[in-house]
């Protein structure tokens, strides 16, 4: 039989790293975090299946459990840590912020490897960085997704000024148009909508954007989460720009002691300084 523990000279890299995301989800994930890591770091995605599955809350909720079967495969494979993309399974769970941290801190002392979700990554994140009050560029997600995410950072103590989405800052008629993109948008949409959120909430301490929104900024229109334009976009405002993927990434390389190696945000900057 095979044996149930990885040894460090059998993993294939020093550094393992897992990403799951939700169904019928290509996820990006994995990809932009591996290049920005060191080469001793290897990156390995899970995709959930639901057959059913239409993107909603009540489903995210009835299959919560799946993620646990992710942490239990990616540690039988020497992982050293996970990481849950999708920002609304913490608020859809119904287990609350304090639910929610000890969730992930159950499962990483089970299977005695790292987890954590990107919802509860992003609180950890603002409060690394001293954050108070912060608005939200609720992108693509709809109501009673950014909704919910608004009353997760309430309930962990920041004061939300205002949030939002494209509908509602007036990029788009309606919820409907946003979807048809499907979650992909026009590249010059990222700098106009968080000026628009800046000008709606100009005292916040960082201004945050939901979820895992591509926009066409990249060479030849290629899609890029806000990862590789948080550095562009604080040169603009002058404050910190966290977006989920950013805070997710973040709690990896310090779980990891690493750091990119290639210029980021202020989030991810900060870990060169505690290294």
């Amino acid at each position: 039989m095979m044996p149930t523990e990885w040894q460090p000279e059998h993993k294939l890299f020093p550094h393992q790293v897992g990403f799951t995301c939700p169904p019928f989800d290509y996820d990006a994930a994995p990809s932009d975090f591996l290049r920005m890591c060191p080469e001793t770091v290897g990156v390995h995605g899970w995709m959930l299946h639901v057959p059913d599955y239409v993107h909603g809350l009540d489903q995210r909720k009835a299959n919560f459990g799946m993620i646990e079967d992710f942490v239990h495969c990616m540690s039988r494979n020497g992982v050293d840590v996970c990481g849950q993309v999708g920002s609304n399974w913490v608020h859809a769970s119904g287990l609350g912020v304090d639910g929610i941290r000890a969730h992930c801190e159950a499962l990483s002392d089970k299977y005695q490897t790292r987890f954590h979700m990107a919802g509860y990554a992003m609180v950890e994140a603002l409060r690394a960085l001293g954050v108070e009050k912060v608005a939200l560029n609720a992108a693509y997600h709809w109501p009673a997704w950014w909704q919910g995410t608004v009353g997760f950072l309430k309930e962990a103590g920041f004061d939300v000024l205002w949030a939002g989405n494209f509908a509602d800052q007036g990029w788009f008629p309606d919820q409907e148009a946003v979807n048809a993109e499907r979650w992909v948008f026009e590249g010059d949409l990222a700098a106009k909508s968080f000026a628009y959120v800046a000008e709606q909430a100009p005292d916040a301490d960082a201004y945050l954007i939901n979820g895992m929104c591509n926009f066409r900024s990249g060479p030849d229109g290629l899609p890029q989460r806000p990862l590789h334009l948080a550095r562009e976009l604080e040169a603009m405002l002058g404050k910190p720009v966290v977006g989920h993927d950013i805070a997710l990434y973040w709690r990896i390389f310090k779980d990891l002691s690493l750091a990119p190696v290639t210029p980021q945000g202020r989030l991810l900057e900060s870990l060169r300084c505690t290294k």
